[in-house]
C-alpha cells in the first residue's frame, strides 16, 4: 500500500496469480476496506472520479499468459524478444477494448476519469514504459513480460473487467491481430484509437459488436446494456449543481 497523487488516495497492489483468484481477492478487499473505514468513522470509496480536481481511481490489470506445460511466459521468445502472440494480444486489446468499454467503465462517473494529463488514458495506444497511453508494457525481464491495461476504473466489477480484458487479448491471438506502432513519448493527443466518450456511445458500440456477442452471448449483452441504460436514464433525470451555477441566470 502506497500513497497515490490524490488526496487520501492509496494504491493497493495484488500479487500476480490466477485470474479468478485475483477477482475474489479484489472483491473481498473492497468489502473489507469499506467495513474497516466505517469502524473508524470515515468512508472508503472506489468511485472512478469521486472528487473534482483530483485524480481518478483505476484498477490497472497486468496480464501475461503462462504455458501450463512448460511454465514459460508465452509473451517472450527464446531470445527474450516480444513474441508474435504477445503482439497479437496487444492488437486484440486495441481492437476490442472500445467494444467492451462498459465492462471497464460501467458508470456515468467512470467516464469523468478519461481526461488528458490526469494519469488516465484517453485511447488504446500502446507503448513501452509509457503512462500516457491506455496499454503500457512495463520494463521487465523476458519471463515477466506483460501488458498493463490502464482502462478499467476502480468502480469496475473485477470479474467482468478481468474476463473482458483477457478476452480481448485472446481474440487478438486467435485472429492474429497486429497492433499499431508503439507510441514513444506523449500519447494523449493520438486520435486514431480513441475511446467512446460517453457511456451512451460505449453501450451502443458493445451492443452492435457481433464479435463480442459471439463470445459473451446475446442474452448477456442485452441484459447488461438494458441495466446500464436504465441507470443512465435515472442519471439524466437529476439536474446537477454545475448546470444551475452556469445556466440558471445566464440563458
Amino acid at each position: 500500500m502506497i500513497h497515490e497523487d490524490g488526496t487520501a488516495q492509496m494504491e493497493i497492489n495484488f500479487r500476480h496469480g490466477d485470474a479468478l483468484s485475483l477477482a475474489d481477492q479484489i472483491l473481498v478487499f473492497k468489502r473489507t476496506m469499506r467495513e474497516a473505514a466505517l469502524k473508524h468513522d470515515v468512508a472508503a470509496t472506489f468511485m472512478a472520479k469521486p472528487m473534482t480536481g483530483e485524480p481518478g481511481s483505476a484498477m490497472h490489470l497486468h496480464q501475461s499468459i503462462i504455458d501450463i506445460e512448460t511454465g514459460k511466459n508465452i509473451f517472450s521468445n527464446e531470445d527474450g524478444t516480444m513474441s508474435e502472440l504477445f503482439l497479437n494480444h496487444v492488437g486484440g486489446l486495441q481492437k476490442f477494448i472500445p467494444e467492451l468499454l462498459p465492462l471497464f467503465a460501467p458508470n456515468v462517473n467512470s467516464f469523468r476519469r478519461f481526461l488528458p494529463d490526469t494519469s488516465a488514458p484517453v485511447n488504446v495506444e500502446w507503448g513501452e514504459e509509457n503512462r500516457t497511453v491506455g496499454l503500457r508494457v512495463p520494463d521487465a525481464a523476458p519471463q515477466n513480460r506483460r501488458v498493463e491495461n490502464r482502462l478499467p476504473g476502480a468502480d469496475a466489477n473485477p470479474y467482468l473487467a478481468i474476463a473482458a480484458s483477457l478476452l480481448c487479448g485472446f481474440i487478438g491471438m486467435v485472429e492474429g491481430i497486429n497492433p499499431s506502432a508503439p507510441v514513444v513519448g506523449r500519447g494523449y493527443e493520438r486520435r486514431n484509437l480513441r475511446l467512446p466518450l460517453t457511456i451512451e456511445d460505449a453501450l451502443e458500440r458493445m451492443e452492435n459488436s457481433k464479435t463480442i456477442e459471439k463470445y459473451l452471448g446475446k442474452k448477456f449483452i442485452i441484459g447488461y446494456v438494458a441495466v446500464k441504460r436504465a441507470e443512465h436514464e435515472n442519471f439524466k433525470r437529476v439536474i446537477s449543481s454545475w448546470e444551475r451555477e452556469f445556466l440558471l441566470f445566464a440563458v
